[in-house]
C-alpha cells in the first residue's frame, strides 16, 4: 500500500538576479584567468574561452529576463 503524497513545499520567493549575477560573477573570473594564461593556455584548451564568453552572455540575458518572467508570472 502506498504512503499518502507529502504536499509541495512553498516556493521560496527571492530575487533570483542574485545568483544568476554571482553565476555570471563566475564565468568572467574564469575567462579573466584563462587570458592571463596567455600563452601558457594549451591549443587544445582555448575552447574554455569560449565556454566563458557563453556563460557571461546567457549570465546577462538571464540577469536581463528575470524582471519580464517575473512581472508576466505576476499577472
Amino acid at each position: 500500500m502506498r504512503k499518502p503524497r507529502q504536499p509541495d513545499p512553498e516556493v521560496l520567493e527571492i530575487d533570483y538576479r542574485v545568483p544568476t549575477a554571482l553565476g555570471t560573477v563566475g564565468w568572467v573570473i574564469a575567462l579573466i584567468v584563462l587570458l592571463t594564461m596567455g600563452d601558457g593556455l594549451a591549443e587544445d584548451d582555448r575552447w574554455w574561452l569560449w565556454v566563458c564568453l557563453t556563460g557571461i552572455a546567457l549570465g546577462v540575458f538571464g540577469f536581463l529576463y528575470i524582471p519580464r518572467l517575473l512581472r508576466k508570472r505576476g499577472q
